[in-house]
């Protein structure tokens, strides 16, 4: 039975959308009454995301908000792995600050573990009939390369591998030892729980309201080259 939620969300120079991103978290139901932990890690933001993040607090005392920083910049990655030591709810879901995904999607990714079937649940971008912004066609070639580039060493048959919307049991991602502290995160995670004896995952359809460069969107193409070699280093050596 899942009581609580924990909300990982890793900022960086995020003072434009913060606040509209926690005020969509605060209008989120989840199903069967589940409570909501949010638990923000400011990866050393150069802008006012910290004083944003406190004045929201301050305003919002109602909401279980839990707010860590790094003293220097580590990346988004090492942020993620300081919020799930942090989590304190049976499941946990990764939440980027930037507007792309929708909270309101959350319970697509609860329902096939409320009803038993799944241990992690990814949110795809590529399947369902959910809005996508049409963006960068490039940028597209490159996710389905590298998520079927990973499904090569995973065995998996997974449609978005760099999917930010990513829900785990988080007693089972808190005992996994994960290393890349920046963009890598994501296929490392996923080649590791790949190993995991008789894990179930499941993929939902969900929205995509991708950002231009011009809004902020941080992801280039250096990012690719060290996901391939991610996949390339966790694929071919077994990790306990």
């Amino acid at each position: 039975m899942i009581q609580k939620l924990s909300v990982i969300i890793p900022v960086y120079n995020e003072e434009k959308t913060i606040d509209l991103l926690l005020n969509k978290l605060k209008n989120v139901t989840l199903l069967n009454g589940i409570k909501k932990e949010i638990i923000i890690i400011n990866d050393f933001s150069k802008d006012n995301t910290e004083g944003a993040i406190f004045n929201y607090i301050q305003n919002n005392s109602e909401l279980n908000i839990q707010y860590y920083k790094h003293e220097v910049n580590k990346g988004k990655g090492a942020a993620l792995h300081t919020g799930i030591q942090k989590a304190t709810g049976e499941y946990l879901i990764i939440q980027d600050a930037d507007l792309e995904y929708d909270p309101e999607e959350y319970n697509f990714l609860l329902k096939p573990i409320l009803k038993g079937y799944a241990d992690v649940v990814f949110g795809s971008r590529f399947i369902g009939g959910n809005p996508h912004r049409v963006l960068f066609f490039w940028h597209t070639i490159g996710n389905k390369f590298l998520t079927t580039l990973s499904n090569v060493f995973t065995n998996l048959n997974l449609t978005d591998m760099e999917t930010c919307y990513k829900l785990f049991d988080t007693k089972m991602i808190q005992n996994i030892v994960l290393k890349e502290n920046r963009f890598g995160f994501e296929p490392e995670v996923t080649a590791k729980i790949s190993r995991i004896p008789n894990i179930r995952i499941y993929e939902v359809g969900i929205s995509y309201y991708g950002r231009t460069y011009e809004e902020g969107k941080k992801i280039g193409w250096k990012d690719g080259f060290r996901a391939i070699y991610c996949i390339l280093k966790y694929g071919l050596f077994k990790f306990r």
